[in-house]
Order: C-alpha cells, then sequence, then structure tokens
C-alpha cells in the first residue's frame, strides 16, 4: 500500500466515524430535547386532521389486514422500508458497474 493509499483510507475511516456520529445525534438529540413528546406518525394526524374538519366523514374502505400491534406494524413498514432502498441500492449498483465496465472497453 503507498502513502498516498493509505492516507486515502484513514481519511474514508475518518469520514465514516463523522457520518456514524452525526446520525447519532440526529437520532439522540431529538429524544433529549422532547423527551415526554410522542412522536406519532403522518395516519394519525391526517386522521385527526379529517375528523376536525369533518365530523361525520365515513372512510371509503378499510384495510383488509390489520397488524395486531402497533410494533408489528413498524416491523412490516421498516422491512417494505428496507426491502425498497436494497432494490434502489441493487439497481443504481448494477447500472454504475455496467457504465464502468464499458468505459474500460
Amino acid at each position: 500500500m503507498t502513502t498516498h493509499e493509505a492516507k486515502k483510507k484513514g481519511s474514508s475511516t475518518k469520514l465514516n466515524v463523522i457520518l456514524l456520529l452525526l446520525v447519532l445525534a440526529i437520532i439522540i438529540v431529538p429524544q433529549v430535547i422532547k423527551s415526554d413528546a410522542e412522536f406519532g406518525g403522518a395516519d394519525g394526524e391526517a386522521e385527526a386532521a379529517i375528523s376536525e374538519i369533518n365530523p361525520d366523514y365515513e372512510p371509503w374502505f378499510s384495510s383488509f389486514f390489520e397488524p395486531a400491534s402497533g410494533e408489528i406494524e413498524s416491523l412490516l413498514f421498516a422491512s417494505q422500508a428496507a426491502l425498497g432502498a436494497g432494490i434502489v441500492g441493487y439497481y443504481i449498483g448494477t447500472t454504475r458497474t455496467k457504465h464502468k465496465m464499458k468505459e474500460e472497453r
């Protein structure tokens, strides 16, 4: 490994540590500042707004599957987000690799 490669690897490690600390700060700071707050989702806010505007409103349909608890609902939502991120990441990775392969020819 050359000196240039070692410096480059060291700077990327520093950048990764800084980004990790930034992510942790983004997660922890709101919890400390608003420790007694209830963090709800957009669905609950929308339902409250609709009920306030029109108390007689009846939904068009109901869900065909209702999770047993909020934790399971969160797990399903997080799994869906992870799957979507994986698909997008795979697509970006394969597209980037194809472009690199074309440039090398």
